[in-house]
């Protein structure tokens, strides 16, 4: 949930007895300092601290001028120059720069999304004894995790939110829903397995731990929470029944992401090929969507979202997690807990 939340909404999920999480993806230094230390500052509580750990691309001028092309009339259109068009990523992969910043408060859970960082970043983290996830989309994905020192996979459905955490292939043809993939990661891992995409309902929940899993991840449902950054743009979205029509998309990022259909992605085809490596396509959507939003239009917007946005409630997070505590440990029957955001 990059973007669309800082300290508070984890700080929320932890007091109702959650694993809050913080993402970050988008923090700089600076930044990831000052959030770590109103989090820590406030609770007590564990809590769980996100980042990419993507390999950076090479850029590719070909490719860039066909995105600058497809996007030229849109600048056009909102009378903004087009030459040149900005370029540069968006988002960076965990480096040392930001372990320098996550030592000083060693955090009890650490994760990452797109596998895991190098070797040595990753027995950096370790050891401060935190403990280490990772997004798994395919049986392949979790049985490499668990080799190279996972200490829980994240069995990401296909109906999830965001960013596909994909990062052993590019085919979309492998991804699946939780519902099948759960099961599969769990008999082929000895680690423990969290659910997440679609969870969106207390049976959802019960599903997940008949099915094996040690815990759930959640997000769509916190995106219209008091404390979550959502605009409110994207919170409209949610709450409208264009919610009811998501698709997987490169326009925003460059990888598959999941998030509510809007105007560029009907008139440019959400997997179009132009779109440049990840992250590198951000920079050039960003003048369109500044220009959009301050007319009150989100058709440059990201709109995030999972299959199921109608748990997505304008609720304080603390309540929601409450409910989602609550669906855990009867399902489980007081096996365990396991709810983070």
């Amino acid at each position: 949930m990059a973007g669309a939340q800082n300290h508070r909404l984890a700080l929320a999920v932890c007091q109702a007895g959650g694993l809050g999480a913080l993402p970050a993806a988008m923090l700089s230094p600076d930044a990831l300092q000052a959030e770590l230390q109103a989090l820590t500052a406030a609770t007590p509580a564990p809590y769980n601290v996100n980042f990419f750990c993507h390999a950076q691309p090479t850029p590719n001028a070909e490719r860039e001028a066909g995105w600058h092309k497809a996007l030229a009339p849109y600048y056009s259109e909102f009378g903004l120059d087009a030459s040149p068009m900005p370029g540069g990523p968006g988002r960076v992969p965990f480096g040392h720069d930001s372990a320098d910043v996550l030592e000083a408060f060693r955090p009890a859970v650490v994760s990452f999304h797109f596998g895991l960082p190098a070797p040595d970043l990753l027995a950096r983290v370790k050891s401060w004894g935190a403990f280490v996830l990772s997004s798994a989309t395919t049986v392949a994905e979790a049985r490499w995790l668990q080799a190279h020192g996972a200490d829980a996979v994240i069995a990401q459905g296909l109906e999830a939110g965001g960013h596909r955490g994909m990062f052993l292939t590019d085919d979309l043809s492998t991804q699946m829903g939780t519902f099948a993939l759960l099961p599969q990661i769990v008999q082929a891992v000895d680690v423990p397995v969290i659910a997440a995409g679609g969870v969106g309902t207390a049976q959802a929940v019960a599903a997940a731990r008949q099915l094996g899993a040690s815990g759930v991840q959640i997000g769509t449902a916190y995106l219209c929470s008091h404390e979550a950054g959502t605009s409110p743009l994207h919170r409209a979205a949610l709450q409208s029944p264009a919610a009811q029509h998501t698709a997987l998309t490169t326009l925003f990022s460059g990888r598959p992401a999941r998030g509510i259909v809007n105007r560029l992605m009907r008139e440019l085809g959400p997997l179009n090929e132009a779109a440049p490596a990840f992250p590198l396509a951000t920079a050039a959507i960003a003048p369109l969507r500044a220009a959009a939003e301050a007319q009150g239009l989100s058709d440059f917007t990201p709109l995030w979202s999972g299959q199921n946005a109608s748990s997505a409630r304008s609720l304080s997070a603390s309540d929601i997690t409450r409910e989602w505590v609550q669906a855990w440990l009867s399902a489980s029957l007081h096996e365990g807990t396991g709810v983070g955001a």
